[in-house]
């Protein structure tokens, strides 16, 4: 086989390029942000000046920043482009026009996929960093989701969540975050006995998503789920065994 250089590159092998806002945090293995999560490389790109601030209120002025940088990931050899915030999801149409390659820059994509594998009676139960910033369509909209179909609860008057992932207080106490979590999950489900799987939006959260599934029951998705799988459509396994 012959090989041929991409002058653009500088090394090569990262499959999945990951664009991360302008934050200061530990992120932990589970989390979007630390590369030991995936069992495969991938590329980060901090997107400068890109505060959460910005997507909460929806900051149209910082489409440009996040398409530079997206393109600058398509240039490094990346063969998709994915965020480390599910509120990303507002730019999804705009950044996926303006480079080649796939982009996914939001867990909330795969709310459409959740509600077409479960019953129409079921409905899938999302958990957002601040829910009340969903409450807007135009991120709803962004991603074709049908708010019929969904249930929204937000993490945004959980104490110790809200001063690591909202106020960037610095410093995260595992257990306490996972207990926000738990209460929030089973909360929304006792009082949505109709939802049918549980979405967790924020990049912050697959860490707990394994005792979401515990406490819970149901199937649960996240970042990582939707990471892995458009992963699995750009390197394709050989198949051995016994016929």
């Amino acid at each position: 086989m012959i090989y041929h250089a991409n002058r653009a590159q500088d090394n090569y092998g990262e499959v999945i390029g990951i664009l991360l806002l302008d934050f200061k945090a530990p992120f932990i293995p589970g989390d979007v942000g630390n590369a030991s999560t995936y069992d495969y490389p991938v590329r980060y790109k901090l997107v400068e000046g890109l505060t959460f601030d910005r997507l909460f209120n929806k900051d149209q002025t910082a489409l440009e920043i996040i398409i530079e940088a997206a393109k600058d990931l398509e240039k490094s050899g990346v063969r998709a482009i994915t965020a480390d915030c599910g509120f990303f999801a507002l730019f999804q149409k705009e950044v996926a026009e303006a480079v080649d390659i796939p982009v996914f820059l939001s867990s909330l994509l795969q709310a459409p996929f959740i509600s077409s594998i479960i019953a129409r009676d079921k409905k899938v139960g999302i958990i957002s960093a601040k829910s009340d910033s969903l409450d807007d369509d135009s991120f709803l909209d962004s991603v074709n989701i049908d708010r019929e179909r969904v249930v929204i609860r937000g993490m945004e008057n959980k104490e110790n969540f809200y001063k690591f992932g909202v106020l960037e207080e610095g410093s995260l106490d595992t257990e306490k975050i996972e207990k926000e979590v738990l209460e929030v999950s089973e909360k929304m489900i006792e009082e949505n006995p109709e939802i049918g799987a549980v979405l967790l939006e924020c990049s912050m959260l697959p860490p707990y998503a394994k005792s979401v599934h515990q406490s819970l029951s149901l199937p649960v998705f996240d970042f990582i789920t939707m990471i892995d799988f458009v992963k699995s459509a750009l390197v394709k396994k050989e198949y051995q065994g016994v016929f």
